[in-house]
């Protein structure tokens, strides 16, 4: 058996992983990261940048479709699954090449197999022993199911719904949170008849109530039907297809079944526990800087509780590299962290809600201002409706912003420097926005919070 020493061995090499592999390296630390797959995690290979494709060429799909409206002649002829498949490939193999060039080139070990914490300073991998002044945990997530619910046949997860090679024409998606809201602005542009399934009072439950109002117009507008605040009973499948019944007795048609419940850690059989590490529900707990229970042993990305986001894992990843090198980096709480949701339309937040800022700061204590994106040059120029809504402490900082419309997505980048750095409205209204730019709406937001609005009655 061999050994080898490092002052860091990561066990995960996806979004959390490799960030802190990368940033440790920059600091002059060795390092070595596990990985049974391939480097970059769910979010390369399954999540985050193939079902970004996927929706990118429904937005071309539906642009094709009505571009007449915009004086542009074309025939929309269908949906070419495999040259759509050839597509996504392309862009996920091409971003892979680039991520493992760049662990090559930074000196990186990367050990291939799968690894198991066996020490608190030590993982195995075959007949590898790697050891490490520190380790970090960060094995991913798992798509989930429900108690009683078994994935196979017509009862698909996310993973395989990207494998698929042809468009259901009638589908049901079970969850209307993120990737479910995601799958269905993709299968209805492809032309699927779409139903989504959600236990809670809205889709997107985790958003602004009026974001997901807004939301469930907007899928009704295109055609998305939805059922809210009724829970799912069983499944039973037939050669073509499946039935889906609910607690309140409906039943559901469709050709394929959708799990999209969330996603569950990866931490079962991994040898956490017995090496000390606690774990709750599945998930490593850690204290507020990310070690666990057994001191030198950190834990990044979907594995920790709370929000399941790739970015989530890189800041977590380079958060802990910083913290092993002794920079006492900065905390960032998950409500600070931005959340973007690439349906159609798009949602991004970040923040506290209306009615969590209440909570938290006092309902006299807060106001809020949602600008409607009908007054928005840009936003009338894509034909997209919406919102945002900027919500601060009065005489006090932004604490929260939520948006909702076409491409809205790309404005989360001021939208986060505001609320963590705190600045009032105040601070940021004497600055522009170009014009025309759907920024100019944030901007208008922030100019009727500070009192000086400008297209604002």
């Amino acid at each position: 058996m061999s050994e080898q020493n490092f002052d860091l061995v990561i066990l995960g090499g996806g979004s959390g992983g490799y960030a802190a592999a990368l940033r440790a390296v920059q600091l002059g630390l060795t390092v070595a990261i596990v990985e049974k797959d391939k480097v970059g995690g769910t979010c390369l290979h399954r999540g985050c940048i193939p079902t970004k494709a996927l929706l990118h060429a429904a937005e071309i799909a539906d642009n094709t479709r009505e571009s007449a409206r915009f004086g542009v002649r074309s025939t929309f002829e269908g949906i070419d699954v495999p040259a759509v498949t050839k597509y996504r490939e392309s862009i996920v193999a091409s971003k892979y090449k680039g991520l493992a060039g760049m662990i090559k080139a930074t000196g990186i070990t990367l050990v291939e197999g799968e690894g198991r914490l066996v020490a608190a300073n030590a993982v195995q991998v075959g007949d590898q022993r790697l050891v490490g002044k520190n380790v970090v945990l960060a094995t991913g997530s798992h798509s989930r199911s429900l108690p009683g619910l078994e994935i196979g046949g017509r009862v698909i997860t996310s993973e395989q719904a990207l494998e698929l090679d042809f468009v259901p024409s009638k589908v049901a998606i079970l969850g209307g949170g993120v990737i479910g809201v995601e799958f269905a602005s993709v299968w209805k542009s492809f032309g699927s008849h779409v139903t989504v399934i959600e236990a809670l009072p809205h889709l997107v439950p985790n958003e602004e109530e009026s974001v997901s109002k807004q939301l469930e117009r907007a899928f009704r507008k295109r055609g998305i039907d939805f059922k809210v605040g009724v829970r799912f009973q069983g499944v039973t499948q037939h050669d073509d297809g499946v039935v889906i019944t609910l607690e309140n007795g409906e039943t559901v048609d469709a050709e394929l079944l959708l799990v999209a419940v969330g996603r569950g850690p990866v931490t079962a059989n991994l040898g956490y526990e017995e090496a000390g590490v606690t774990i709750d529900r599945g998930f490593v707990i850690t204290n507020e800087r990310l070690e666990t229970s057994v001191p030198g042993v950190y834990a990044v990305g979907d594995i920790v509780p709370g929000l399941q986001l790739a970015h989530r894992g890189f800041q977590q990843g380079i958060f802990v590299a910083e913290e092993i090198a002794g920079l006492n980096p900065i905390i960032v709480e998950d409500v600070n962290i931005p959340k973007v949701t690439y349906s159609e339309p798009e949602i991004a937040s970040i923040g506290y809600s209306t009615a969590r800022a209440a909570e938290k700061f006092g309902a006299d204590q807060v106001s809020s201002y949602e600008y409607n994106l009908a007054g928005n040059g840009k936003s009338h120029i894509l034909e997209t409706s919406g919102s945002i809504k900027v919500v601060r402490v009065n005489d006090g900082p932004v604490v929260g912003v939520h948006m909702i419309g076409s491409r809205v997505g790309e404005l989360i980048g001021e939208a986060q420097l505001a609320v963590n750095w705190e600045a009032y409205p105040e601070d940021i209204a004497p600055f522009l926005h170009a014009h025309p730019t759907q920024n100019e709406a944030l901007g208008e937001a922030f100019l009727k919070l500070a009192g000086k609005p400008l297209h604002v009655l």
